[in-house]
């Protein structure tokens, strides 16, 4: 499959060209993180429609991190974050703001890196498999409009190398989702 454009969207066709291709990925954090920059302005640079751009950025992340048992999106929609386009098994749909790791995010308007989640009070057990936690809120104009969730099976998975690309690729998404 490959891309082609009409009226300034792209959309499939079907060729001997695949469509996206991942590259290997490097182990360094920051060149790591530069690539699927990259990746994430190409696939959602010329897309309006906000569920297809959080779907493609879900599945790059999680094709693209070691040690993800889920990565995904809840979206906040009338004070309530509500489970949006993901990779891994079937999540929580409802997290109030102030509850569990991504409720927190909102509430504090800040990243949270979860060392342990069992650690972590009023944790919000969708997988029991998961044992850290990134959730990094998507702020546009100044307002929280959902967060990126990001899980491992791996205690401590995560760290402020983490922390800061995907608040980057955030930083990116935001206004694409808006």
């Amino acid at each position: 499959m490959a891309f082609a454009r009409r009226e300034g969207h792209a959309f499939l066709t079907a060729t001997d060209q695949p469509m996206f291709e991942a590259p290997a990925y490097s182990s360094n954090k920051t060149e790591l993180y530069a690539e699927l920059l990259k990746q994430l302005d190409s696939l959602t640079s010329d897309e309006p429609d906000p569920v297809a751009n959080m779907a493609n950025a879900a599945a790059l992340i999680y094709e693209a991190l070691p040690d993800l048992n889920w990565a995904g999106f809840y979206r906040m929609i009338d004070g309530v974050l509500v489970l949006g386009p993901f990779q891994g098994r079937p999540a929580c749909i409802r997290i109030p703001v102030g509850r569990g790791v991504c409720g927190t995010a909102v509430a504090e308007a800040a990243t949270q890196c979860v060392r342990d989640v069992h650690e972590f009070p009023g944790h919000i057990a969708c997988d029991s498999a998961s044992r850290s936690e990134l959730v990094v809120p998507i702020v546009v104009d100044g307002r929280i409009i959902g967060v990126l969730d990001l899980d491992s099976p791996l205690l401590a998975r995560f760290d402020g190398d983490d922390a800061k690309g995907c608040e980057q690729l955030m930083a990116l998404l935001g206004p694409r989702i808006a």
